[in-house]
Parts: structure tokens; C-alpha cells; sequence
């Protein structure tokens, strides 16, 4: 990497939406970054996601928030309804008064969209290089510089590596170790046209239905013409992290006793994709000297509080403020970067595993889901969101005291 003598230079591993904020993040802070991905072009796989006040307010500090609002499907509501009865147990306004409240709007996005409104950032900064079809293998470091070398042999070297290649990082596997955790619980994801979509449900909401031991979710991407449509079961098989393709034969096999309105959404996807998800137990340190962690690398975690693409987006910005408050002594950023998001990555992962629990509720337990939101007002539910929605660029370096 070729640079002035006063220029910092780092590397980020990994071309996702961490990958790419996070290279937005430090050349923010006049740092020069490499990034290396192993797929031959960058791009990203998937359908939609969902996208909190607290992730435009990552997005706005990275300077791609107004591309990523020009994508977006902003939501009214987010409602969670009784897969087995068809009645509705939350609606969560994501109107006026929530915006004002969290200071950012509920959205949905296609994760193509999302990435590519990031990715044009990147593409846009002078300080970024890239480098596709790079698989790394290793990683090393000493006082003086830090480096990774891929399967052709090649060497890149920096002044610090950031690590932002998923949940089996190659670099994490360098600093930290250890397997991570498969959850049992498997994700199907198919994209439906509208016109497909029975017309009682095309609902500007995220619109969760939760079943005993599985659930179901849909919402509109691209201006609603089309709907993501994501079910999630208990696996009977003994499951290894990844994806492949799907059967409807095994999606019917889990939702059995399931209302008719929401089990017909089954029968919609011509195809789906099936993913195995996986998360990691938290930890107490993930940066080591030059080298640190970000996204999925650092916490993956299960999808059940669509948080995870929201939580690489706060990574960064905390970054980039730690690099900032630390004048650039790139070992100094990372230990205060982890000082910061260990706890709250964290309290998010642990709190994914217990939603699961809740939507996936089945006798005495559902009944008492069902009624533990009745007749609530909305100001409850912002109180009880304001931990996780209320992070935004301003308070992040506040920490555990937000």
C-alpha cells in the first residue's frame, strides 16, 4: 500500500455493509484503507432488512444516509400478530411521534439496496482501494505494522487490520478462536411480486406472525413491489451454519397447525433460499495490538431483533469516533472501540435469543406473551425501545450510559 510518510493506513477485510462502513468510517478520519473481499466482484446476497432510527443515525454520520432513505420503504407500524388465532398482539406506531422520539424513521431495504447505497460512498473516496477475489489466510503483527496474506500468496501490510469477514472470520479465528454457536434454528427467504401478494396483507409494516416454535415475517421492498418474506423454524436435523437451497416440502413440514391467513404466504415463492443461522457467545476483547473486529466478526448474532446489518453500522461510526478521540493511535482507538460496543453488542445478542423464545412461544408461555402487551400505550412501547433505538452518532461514545 503505497502512502506519505504521515498518512495511517489499515486494512479492511471483508466487503460487506460493515466492511464497507467501516472504511468510510476511517477514511473519515484521513486514514487510507485497503479493502480486500474474497467474492470477484462486491456485491450482496439476500432479501431485505430492516433498518432503525439507530442505523440512519450511523448512516447519516458515514455520509450515505439521504442515498439509503432514497431506497427505503418507510414503515407506519411494526405489528406482531398470533400465527395460531390470527389476532394481534403489538402495533408499534412508526409514525411522526416515533421519529421524533428516536430522532430517525423504521424503514425496510432490499440488502442489495442497503449495500449499494453504501457501496457508491466508497467508491465515491479517493483514500479507498479495492481488491476482489482475495481469500485470506493469515494474519500477523508486530509493534510496528500489521499484516494478512491470502491463498496466492500475497502479503498486504498496514498499520492496523480490521476484521469485518462474518461470522467464520479468518481473522477472528486469529485473535480469538473457537467455533461458532448453531443455533438449530433455520431461515428461509424468498422475494414475492406484489402482484402475488394476497392483497389483505400487503401492509406497509414489518408484519410478524408468531407460531409455536416457528414464525413467519413480510414486508414491502422497493416502493412495494415486491414483498420479503422470511419463515424461521426449530430444525429436527442437526444443523451446520450456512446456506443452500430450499424445499416448500420442508417449510409446510413446520407449520403445521398454522392460521390459514398467514400459512398461504407458504405456498407464494416460485424458490427459497435456507439458511442455518449461527451466533457466537460474547466476549471480553476482540481487539489485540494493531488488529480489531467488526459486524458478525466481532458478535453475530440471530435475526429475531433485525439487528444485526444495524449493529456493523454503529460499529463503524464508534470506530471512526474512537480513531478520532484517540488522534489516530490506532491500538489506543480499537481498545476504546471495544470498551464501547463489547457491552452493548452484547446486551443485543442476548436479547435476539430471548425474542426467539417469545416468538416462537408455544402453551402456557404463549398465553402469556399474548397478554403481556395488551392495551398498552405507545409510549410504553418507545420506553421500552429507547435502550436499543436511541443509540445515535451524538451519545455513542457515552457507552453503557445511554
Amino acid at each position: 500500500m503505497v502512502t506519505t510518510k504521515n498518512t495511517r493506513t489499515a486494512i479492511v477485510v471483508g466487503g460487506g455493509i460493515g466492511g464497507l462502513a467501516a472504511a468510510l468510517a476511517l477514511t473519515r478520519q484521513g486514514i487510507r484503507v485497503q479493502l480486500l473481499e474474497q467474492a470477484s466482484e462486491i456485491g450482496e446476497i439476500g432479501a431485505g432488512i430492516q433498518l432503525g432510527p439507530n442505523a440512519f443515525s450511523a448512516l447519516d454520520a458515514l455520509g450515505v444516509g439521504q442515498a439509503a432513505r432514497q431506497r427505503a420503504v418507510f414503515t407506519d407500524h411494526i405489528i406482531m400478530m398470533d400465527a395460531v388465532d390470527n389476532t394481534e398482539i403489538i402495533r408499534i406506531q412508526t409514525d411522526q411521534a416515533f421519529r421524533e422520539r428516536f430522532n430517525g424513521p423504521y424503514a425496510v431495504i432490499h440488502r442489495a439496496d442497503i449495500h449499494g447505497a453504501i457501496l457508491d460512498g466508497v467508491r465515491n473516496d479517493p483514500l479507498i482501494s479495492f481488491r476482489t477475489s482475495t481469500r485470506i489466510n493469515a494474519f500477523t503483527q508486530t509493534d510496528a505494522y500489521a499484516q494478512v496474506s491470502d491463498d496466492e500468496g500475497n502479503i498486504y501490510q498496514a498499520d492496523a487490520v480490521i476484521g469485518c469477514d462474518g461470522v467464520k472470520s479468518v481473522v477472528r479465528d486469529h485473535l480469538i478462536g473457537g467455533a461458532p454457536r448453531v443455533t438449530g434454528h433455520v431461515v428461509y427467504r424468498a422475494v414475492v411480486d406484489k402482484e402475488n401478494m394476497p392483497e389483505d396483507l400487503r401492509i406497509n409494516a414489518p408484519v410478524l406472525w408468531a407460531g409455536p416454535r416457528c414464525h413467519l415475517v413480510h414486508y414491502p421492498l422497493r416502493g412495494g413491489e415486491q414483498y420479503n418474506l422470511v419463515v424461521t423454524f426449530h430444525s429436527r436435523e442437526q444443523e451446520e451454519w450456512g446456506a443452500r437451497d430450499g424445499s416448500k416440502e420442508e417449510v409446510l413440514s413446520y407449520f403445521e397447525g398454522i392460521h390459514a391467513r398467514p400459512r398461504q404466504l407458504l405456498d407464494l415463492p416460485d424458490s427459497w433460499r435456507r439458511w442455518a443461522t449461527a451466533d457466537r457467545e460474547p466476549v471480553g476483547q476482540w481487539s489485540f495490538g494493531r488488529a480489531t473486529l467488526l459486524g458478525d466478526a466481532a458478535h453475530p448474532m440471530s435475526q429475531y431483533m433485525a439487528q444485526g446489518a444495524c449493529m456493523a453500522l454503529e460499529d463503524a461510526v464508534t470506530l471512526g469516533l474512537s480513531v478520532e478521540q484517540c488522534q489516530s493511535d490506532l491500538p489506543a482507538a480499537f481498545k476504546l472501540y471495544e470498551s464501547l460496543r463489547i457491552p452493548r453488542s452484547a446486551r443485543v445478542v442476548w436479547s435476539t435469543r430471548e425474542m426467539g423464545r417469545i416468538y416462537h412461544a408455544a402453551g402456557v408461555e404463549r398465553a402469556v406473551r399474548n397478554s403481556l402487551w395488551k392495551d398498552a400505550p405507545q409510549s410504553r412501547f418507545y420506553d421500552n425501545l429507547q435502550w436499543l433505538y436511541g443509540w445515535n452518532a451524538d451519545n455513542c461514545m457515552q457507552g453503557t450510559r445511554l
